[in-house]
């Protein structure tokens, strides 16, 4: 019974099939664990060896018969080598914040993205203290495309920028890191646990000049002209996320994708009239289907009133330019599905009138000397105080953030510096992870990979060689936030709700910036 076990595994007869019935392989394996107590090692080494050539094993994907013909109709030629990459592992790739750190991979670079980097392998991420502070971003290659919109046609200098549908926040914290400083981003999400998730990662990425916001796209028309640039990731079908999400390939129907199209136009033409004359329309799908990707466009341009405008591409970069946008395949690019397409709009709309407003608060709140001593270049920051707590903004976009606060519905603004209890100033978890603070505004301890993790955790961590107060604690000189030294003990002021949960092992961090 063995060796047929054996021989059917090895020949590959039955397979993993989508309904989840257990195959073949699977059997042998679960028969070979049965029996382990009265194997040799011979025994024990094929049992080994099964388990690796399942791992080893790709099994074809099964796509639904319509999405095959239509993206047949499509591909042509090149169709089977689309289906094919599909089968393959997904790669692996990370961004870094350059406003933190200087390392990076000694990997492969994602050629059109400058701080875009491919991984060999995939870590555990959470078990590197680096992503935790802020010092890189795990995001798909494809979507870092968007860098070429700002290299090639955003040219105003201080531009005021939206992501509609911006959570997690890898396409906001790419945005901020290329305005660098720079403008003003409304980070927005529609969804409200979605929108605090948002609202964490750009608070770990660090960018002063960002508003996250937790509205609907028709909302943003009350601020007409507001913006000079709209980037709308819009929900979809998910077809380029086959082989990273296995589900959405059960999910996938004609009726579907027809619902997303329709859906996709509402929320443009939702958003559309906060888009100034000459702004720019940045919109992106992770699908390869027309009724999304270039109908929609050509639809935005005839309807809307907007121009569909070209970008520059190199050759070696395997992108597919269809005229009416940018596609990215799985057989030609080292990245998933994804469309992306800039319009400038040619609609006439009229420019936003910034009005003078008063504060509410009545009689203003002085800034305590300690905080103001906390940020690099004050001067340049409007510092306010909301409650208890000190929040940063820059100065120049202090007006466009007081429209934005009248019209939506403002989950964080800028940097939140601290707060006062009593008599004690408190710094915030925000300042630590911000562009803004100081260098020497705190003593700085180094701390070693265990106890970064234990810090991460909130537990103890033990500094009995380090002065007493309030400490900025780093790993691999990228601060990951606060503690306040008492000589016998530590207080912890690391944010409760963003404690690791996974237990603490040493071997699943791989470092691979260096």
């Amino acid at each position: 019974m063995f060796c047929l076990l054996l021989h059917l595994v090895i020949m590959g007869k039955m397979t993993w099939q989508n309904d989840h019935s257990f195959s073949l392989t699977k059997i042998a394996i679960l028969h070979l664990i049965l029996c382990l107590p009265v194997l040799d090692n011979h025994g024990e080494n094929l049992f080994l060896y099964l388990c690796l050539s399942q791992n080893k094993m790709e099994q074809k994907m099964e796509l639904p018969e319509l999405f095959v013909t239509r993206t047949k109709a499509i591909l042509g030629d090149e169709y089977p080598a689309f289906e094919s990459a599909l089968s393959c592992g997904s790669p692996t790739s990370v961004r870094v914040n350059e406003h933190k750190t200087g390392l990076r991979p000694e990997v492969n670079p994602v050629p059109w993205c400058a701080s875009g980097f491919y991984l060999s392998d995939r870590p555990t991420f959470t078990m590197d203290p680096l992503i935790h502070a802020g010092a890189y971003y795990v995001q798909e290659a494809s979507s870092m495309f968007l860098e070429q919109v700002f290299a090639q046609l955003l040219d105003v200098e201080s531009p005021r920028v939206l992501d509609l549908c911006a959570a997690p926040g890898g396409k906001s914290t790419h945005i901020a890191s290329l305005l660098a400083g720079r403008g003003l981003l409304v980070s927005n999400e529609v969804i409200r646990s979605r929108a605090k998730i948002l609202s964490e990662n750009m608070t770990k990425w660090g960018a002063p000049n960002v508003v996250v916001t937790n509205n609907d796209p028709q909302d943003f028309s009350r601020l007409n002209g507001f913006f000079d640039a709209v980037f709308i990731d819009a929900p979809c079908s998910g077809e380029g996320m086959f082989r990273k999400d296995t589900q959405s390939i059960s999910e996938w129907t004609a009726d579907n994708v027809k619902l997303c199209s329709e859906r996709q136009r509402r929320i443009v033409a939702d958003v559309f009239p906060s888009l100034k004359s000459g702004g720019l329309l940045v919109y992106s799908t992770c699908t390869y289907n027309r009724e999304e990707d270039e109908e929609n466009v050509s639809w935005m341009a005839e309807t809307m009133g907007a121009e569909i405008l070209p970008l520059r591409l190199d050759d070696s970069w395997g992108v597919s330019s269809s005229g009416a946008g940018y596609h990215f395949y799985p057989h030609k690019t080292k990245g998933e599905g994804f469309f992306l397409a800039v319009l400038r709009k040619t609609a006439e709309e009229s420019d936003f009138r910034v009005r003078p407003t008063k504060d509410r608060d009545g009689k203003k709140t002085s800034v305590p000397d300690a905080i103001r001593s906390w940020v690099s270049r004050p001067d340049d920051y409007k510092i306010f105080s909301e409650g208890d707590s000190f929040f940063a903004l820059p100065a120049k976009q202090e007006i466009y953030y007081k429209a934005i606060k009248t019209e939506l519905n403002v989950m964080q603004a800028g940097i939140c510096l601290g707060c006062v209890k009593g008599k004690d100033v408190l710094p915030d978890e925000a300042l630590a992870l911000s562009w803004l603070l100081k260098g020497d505004a705190f003593e700085s301890v180094e701390l070693e990979w265990k106890n970064a993790v234990a810090f991460l955790k909130k537990e103890n961590v033990l500094l009995p060689q380090a002065g007493k107060g309030w400490l900025l604690v780093r790993f691999e000189g990228v601060p990951l936030g606060f503690v306040k030294n008492l000589g016998n003990r530590v207080n912890n002021a690391y944010p409760q709700e963003w404690r690791i949960r996974m237990e603490l092992d040493a071997s699943k961090y791989v470092p691979f910036l260096q």
